[in-house]
């Protein structure tokens, strides 16, 4: 079995304390092992993307970090401290871990702006100007602004995306996770995502990245992880992953996916 950690060069010092660890993590769906024995470390700063085949466990490894799939076995910890498993301690890690899914997942009959208000003046108590005058800020970033008072479904797929990321960095995460963000949009709205991303892991954002997007794997990921039937097979910084893959599956499914 191939031994999972942080490659020196992205972990930085060997004493640094990666940002997420997972140890021994086992989940079953019914007779379904769908994670085994994942070992995985990410350091501050680090973006790690995520391939394989449908089925493999990507969707599923994701989620567990922010404990939408509880794990049967091993241990996941944010920042040095153990996931919790409920309560106010669950809240926080939520607060401290974004997730855009591929779904948007936005508040359909609330505004734009109030998308990104809610969370941080329901759960951090921030005062409503405060909330509302730092949203404005991150759909600047985003270059969703001009958007703010509109409902979701007045929006395009891709602005609602960006949307969505903007609400998860609304809450101040320490890593975000992306589960497919892109999968649910048209081609011509992929890039103005992919590119909110990009500048995101620019700006120094610990990134988890689920997606079938191979260009932005090679240009921006730290490493590429690739999972097939539930295990983590393949650990490789990205110019060597697509070059050179190390065992049988993943070059079939580099063939698969860079041949169309």
């Amino acid at each position: 079995m191939t031994q999972i950690s942080s490659s020196p060069d992205a972990a930085g010092s060997a004493s640094q304390r990666p940002l997420v660890a997972l140890r021994g993590v086992q989940k079953h769906f019914g007779p379904l092992h769908v994670l085994q024995d994942i070992d995985l470390e990410v350091a501050p700063g680090e973006v790690v993307v995520v391939l394989g085949p449908s089925g493999s466990g990507k969707s599923t490894l994701c989620r567990t970090i922010n404990r939408l799939e509880t794990i049967d076995e091993g241990e996941i910890r944010i920042d040095g401290q153990l996931l919790p498993t409920s309560g106010a301690g669950l809240a926080k890690l939520r607060s401290e871990v974004g997730m855009v899914f591929q779904s948007f997942n936005l508040f359909a009959h609330k505004t734009v702006l109030q998308n990104l208000t809610v969370a941080p003046i329901k759960v951090k108590g921030v005062p409503r100007r405060e909330a509302e005058a730092a949203a404005m800020e991150l759909l600047e970033r985003v270059g969703v602004a001009d958007q703010a008072d509109k409902l979701p479904a007045q929006l395009s797929g891709g602005q609602q995306q960006r949307v969505a990321i903007a609400r998860s960095l609304a809450m101040k995460p320490k890593v975000m996770l992306f589960d497919e963000p892109t999968s649910a949009l048209d081609p011509e709205m992929i890039s103005e995502v992919i590119d909110v991303m990009t500048a995101l892991a620019k700006d120094g954002m610990t990134m988890i990245v689920v997606t079938h997007e191979m260009g932005f794997a090679r240009r921006t990921a730290d490493r590429v992880v690739f999972m097939d039937s539930g295990r983590i097979v393949e650990v490789e910084p990205p110019e060597q992953f697509f070059s050179s893959p190390q065992t049988a599956r993943a070059r079939d499914f580099l063939g698969k996916i860079l041949d169309h």
